[in-house]
């Protein structure tokens, strides 16, 4: 039976692959810092959760030895310019090193589409670095580039519900920026399929690979779709860039993680859509799902306030 290390397996993506190697027979090793994060895969009996901090090199050379691989989650959406290089950039090098000093080679990183050293926004930047410092590394390294994921127990699709239940209209900052969705289980089936290259005859070793889904919105669709799903469509205020910064900027002075950052609002300025210069899901064997049929079966009327407090007290995966 193989064994697979997954960082960031509690959270939100990190479940789901959990679950999908879970039944494809996999023995699957989750390290936490938070052991109470890990309810939701601590039931299935393939894995083993470890209390455990990845960021800790001594950590990470005690927990590698005797898996066959490594599926990498680690990531955040807000923070300073120190906190993602610490997130994006030093957990990779330290990771990258850890397993060459641990004999583990197989690695599949899910970073996340747009990335670029050039990019507008601080997230954009860090992962592109994190990026270049894993290919550099001399692993067998397959990446995943995710437009915005979605899925139950999201933090996206959910929390625009979630915001039409509670307001009568939403103002939103950046409303023409494009994504290109992807269903959470797709994302999961593309981290199976690229460790299981038999499944659809490719070698992904040494590939990266865009996981988009095949509908392409902009963020304003994007919360019609949610309030026309999950609780009521109510009308969208598209805001202006200056209003759209100052809004976010008081956001992330609010307790708790933002809801949206400047830094958030920079990204979208660049469409996060796949522009066919990498192969898509469909090269993994997987066609990926259409937005509006996966919403209708998830989204739901979520308690209005009560949910949105929920959201404000999650700390970040």
């Amino acid at each position: 039976m193989k064994k697979v290390l997954i960082t960031g397996g509690t959270g939100f993506v990190g479940r789901h692959v959990c679950e999908k190697l879970h039944r494809l027979g996999w023995q699957i090793t989750v390290p936490t810092r938070r052991m109470n994060k890990a309810a939701a895969v601590q039931h299935l009996p393939r894995v083993t959760v470890i209390e455990a901090d990845v960021h800790r090199q001594e950590d990470l050379l005690r927990l590698l030895p005797g898996h066959d691989a490594v599926v990498h989650l680690v990531a955040i959406l807000h923070g300073t310019e120190a906190a993602f290089e610490q997130t994006h950039v030093a957990l990779p090098r330290q990771l990258a090193a850890a397993m060459n000093a641990s004999g583990v080679r197989r690695l599949v990183h899910v970073s996340a589409l747009g990335v670029s050293e050039n990019g507008p926004s601080r997230y954009q930047r860090s992962k592109a670095r994190g990026e270049a410092v894993l290919q550099a590394a001399g692993l067998d390294l397959t990446v995943l580039r995710p437009s915005v994921i979605y899925g139950q127990g999201d933090r996206f699709l959910n929390l625009f519900a979630q915001l039409q239940s509670v307001f009568p209209f939403v103002p939103l900052a950046s409303a023409g920026a494009r994504f290109q969705p992807v269903w959470v289980e797709d994302v999961a089936e593309a981290v199976a399929a690229s460790l299981d290259p038999q499944r659809h005859g490719l070698d992904s070793i040494g590939r990266t690979f865009d996981a988009a889904g095949p509908d392409v919105l902009t963020l304003a669709q994007l919360v019609q779709l949610a309030g026309r799903f999950g609780s009521r469509q109510r009308p969208v205020i598209p805001l202006p860039a200056a209003i759209g910064r100052l809004q976010a900027r008081l956001m992330e002075l609010a307790p708790g993680e933002p809801l949206m950052s400047r830094d958030n609002l920079a990204a979208m300025t660049v469409d996060n859509v796949s522009d066919g210069s990498h192969p898509g899901l469909q090269a993994l064997g997987i066609e990926p799902a259409a937005i509006a049929a996966v919403a209708e079966r998830y989204l739901g009327h979520r308690g209005g306030r009560d949910a949105l407090l929920a959201y404000r007290r999650q700390p970040p995966h």
